[in-house]
This record gives C-alpha cells, sequence and structure tokens, in this order.
C-alpha cells in the first residue's frame, strides 16, 4: 500500500524482511551521535514483529510503515489493536508506538492520520500511545530528563516530538515518573527494621537462586503470575498468555546477574513478591550501536559479567495483591542493597512509575533521589 499527499511523502506499509530492517534502522540513525540514547538490541526489534518470535502478537492485530521523501526515508510507524486489553479494559484503542520521525509536522500527520485510518477501518474509535503491544514493550513519549541516560528498556524520544503531538490534538491519558538514585552504602535504617517486622509478622523469607535453570525448577512461571496479579490494575496491562510467559523468560532471565534477583516467598513456598534488576547495558549498546556481531556480543557480555559497575537499571518489583500495604517492598530493598556497595554503583535508575502510584513512590524516598524523568501516554478520539 502506497499512499502519497502534496507534500511528497510517501507512506508505504512494510511487506517485505527488507523494509522490516529498513524500519528497525531509521529509529536508530535519526539518534546518531545523541549521546543519551540507547540502541535497542537490533535483531530483538526484528522479532518483534514476527508472530513467531513475538507470542503477544496472537492478540494482536498490526501494521507498519515507513514515510518517504525523495525516496529518502523520513518517519516510520507501527499501529497495533491489542484485542486481549482492549476486552479487558472495555474500550476500543488504535494503539501506536516505534514512532519516529524527521522533524517535520508534515511527516508526522501523515504517518499518524495512516495509522488512524487502519484504526477506524477495524472499528477501533481512539488513537492511543506511544505504547507497544505490551506493557512490557517501550511506552511513554520522554516529556522531561532529555539530557541524562537512558536505559535499554526505556523509550528515548527528541524534544521535538512534544509539540508535534499537541498540535496534532493528542491529549495526555497518563504519566509515568523515574528516578535516579545515589547508591546507598548501607540500607536504610527505617528500611531494616521494617523488613525485619514483616519477616516475622507474615512467615516470609527472601530466596535467592543462582541461575534460570534454578529458577525455573524450583517455581516454574508462577512468578510471572506475581506480575500478572500485581500489575493488573496498571494502566493498558493485559494478562499475560502461557507462551508470553515463557517467551519474557527467555528473553530476559538468562541474560540478568542473579545477585539481583530477589524472591520473596511465604510459608507455603509460594512466590509472593519479585525483584529484579541488571547493570545498565547503555553504553554496550551505544558501543554496537545494537548490533552483535562481529563485536557487539563482547561489550553486552562484558557489562553484564561485570563485577564492578557505575550505573545500574532497577527494572521491577512486584507484590502480589494479598501480600501489598503489609511493608513486602521492605524486603528486596534490604536484600538488594549490600550488592550495590559490592559492585560498586553509584547510580540506580528505577523503572517508570505511574505518578498515581504513590505507594511504589514512596519506596525511594528513603534513598538520595532525584525525580529527573517524566513521560507520557497520548489518547485521542478518532
Amino acid at each position: 500500500m502506497h499512499t502519497a499527499n502534496q507534500n511528497n511523502i510517501i507512506i508505504k506499509e512494510i511487506k517485505t524482511k527488507r523494509e522490516l530492517r529498513h524500519f528497525v534502522q531509521f529509529g536508530i540513525d535519526l539518534y546518531k551521535g545523541n549521546p543519551y540514547y540507547c540502541p535497542p538490541i537490533f535483531f530483538d526489534e526484528v522479532n518483534s514483529f514476527d508472530p513467531k518470535s513475538n507470542p503477544a502478537l496472537e492478540v494482536c492485530d498490526h501494521v507498519t510503515y515507513l514515510a518517504y521523501r525523495n525516496n529518502k526515508i523520513v518517519g516510520r510507524i507501527a499501529g497495533m489493536i491489542n484485542h486481549r486489553a482492549n476486552e479487558a479494559w472495555g474500550v476500543k484503542k488504535c494503539r501506536f508506538g516505534w514512532f519516529d520521525f524527521i522533524d517535520d509536522y508534515d511527516v508526522f500527520k501523515a504517518l499518524l492520520d495512516t495509522v488512524a485510518e487502519w484504526g477506524r477501518s477495524r472499528g477501533m474509535t481512539c488513537l492511543n500511545g506511544p505504547v507497544g503491544f505490551t506493557d512490557f514493550d517501550k511506552e511513554g513519549l520522554l516529556i522531561e530528563g532529555f539530557d541524562y541516560n537512558s536505559p535499554m528498556a526505556s523509550l528515548y524520544t527528541h524534544p521535538y516530538y512534544i509539540s508535534h503531538y499537541e498540535r496534532y490534538g493528542l491529549r495526555k491519558e497518563a504519566d509515568w515518573i523515574e528516578f535516579q538514585i545515589q547508591s546507598p552504602r548501607v540500607v536504610p535504617e527505617k528500611i531494616q527494621r521494617v523488613a525485619e517486622i514483616v519477616k516475622g509478622r507474615y512467615n516470609l523469607r527472601v530466596v535467592k537462586v543462582k541461575n534460570s535453570k534454578e529458577l525455573r525448577k524450583r517455581y516454574g512461571y508462577t512468578y510471572f503470575d506475581v506480575l500478572d496479579e500485581a500489575y493488573q490494575k496498571l494502566y493498558n496491562y493485559q494478562p499475560m498468555t502461557e507462551r508470553q510467559k515463557r517467551y519474557y523468560c527467555k528473553m530476559y532471565f538468562p541474560l540478568v546477574n542473579y545477585d539481583f534477583v530477589t524472591m520473596v516467598v511465604n510459608k507455603d513456598d509460594e512466590v509472593v513478591a519479585v525483584g529484579l534488576g541488571m547493570p545498565s547495558l547503555s553504553d554496550a549498546l551505544r558501543k554496537c550501536q545494537g548490533r552483535l556481531f562481529p563485536f557487539g556480543w563482547y561489550h553486552l557480555l562484558k557489562a553484564l559479567k561485570a563485577k564492578k559497575m557505575t550505573d545500574f537499571d532497577l527494572l521491577l518489583i512486584a507484590v502480589r495483591p494479598d501480600y501489598q500495604d503489609k511493608g513486602v517492598n521492605s524486603l528486596i530493598i534490604d536484600e538488594m542493597t549490600p550488592h550495590f556497595d559490592r559492585y560498586g554503583i553509584k547510580r540506580v535508575e528505577t523503572t517508570s512509575i505511574l505518578e498515581t502510584n504513590k505507594k511504589n513512590i514512596a519506596n525511594f524516598l528513603y534513598f538520595d533521589n532525584i525525580q529527573h524523568k517524566r513521560r507520557r501516554a497520548y489518547i485521542k478520539e478518532l
């Protein structure tokens, strides 16, 4: 499918793997020279749009487009309909993501108009983004914090994007905030005290595993059940299928340093809380521009296996709903903090936290911190 407008912009639907590789590469090239942008792992991005690789596509329809002017790529976008999430929330959202473009409103509008028409033709009633297929994809337009390092799991966007979103009539639906924490050398006294009380009162204990094989053997995929239950009320979240749980386990857990995987279990050895983090891979990915070959794998492996590191990404803390509001988070923070000191970590980057999630935000206020980033999901009726 080709569409053109009066500004000599051609919108082309992607049909081949070669075009998909151009789609991914454009998203990297647009940030060339930016010291804060973190390129994705190239083949992971390509596989995101392959039904054989990404189980999220079992519950999602999608389409991808490139924008051309004078035979040169000037923008890209993906349109998505997550039927499972729409059903769970009772909405008819057409999502958009992987949305990058040169600083030209005509290019922006041509791409988003095309996705809007695609969604409208399938009965959708609003546009929503930038988001991904699921909550585990990058989401949220960067509003504040352009001069800070972007973690591998976060979306980085140019400042000029904001004015184009607003001009199009997109409005805020949700904001996330992020913190940078100066890594403590010792566990704050209050967290230590609460952790001891919680362990005794609710008969909980912290469990450590050595690798992904041991994790699966002892707990199967039940830790993903904790994520499902903990996140079910969070913005746009959709319950995971069994294939998605296996997929995310295979994708992420072989990579992590298990010093930074913390499981909390009850007296029945059921997982009730999970904490997960990893060394920052941003510098390694910048060195190889997201390509594992010929030498990119070396930079990533070196970062993952490092015994000393400066920056650390705290990916998630999830607590089963029946154990929330009991101080269980303190067990995870109490267990992780000594490792920050042992590895020489100076800065901890939190994941995105909904600005309305005051309980989660409170976890980080015991530390020397700055709230340095804000990102936004937009919506517009079709």
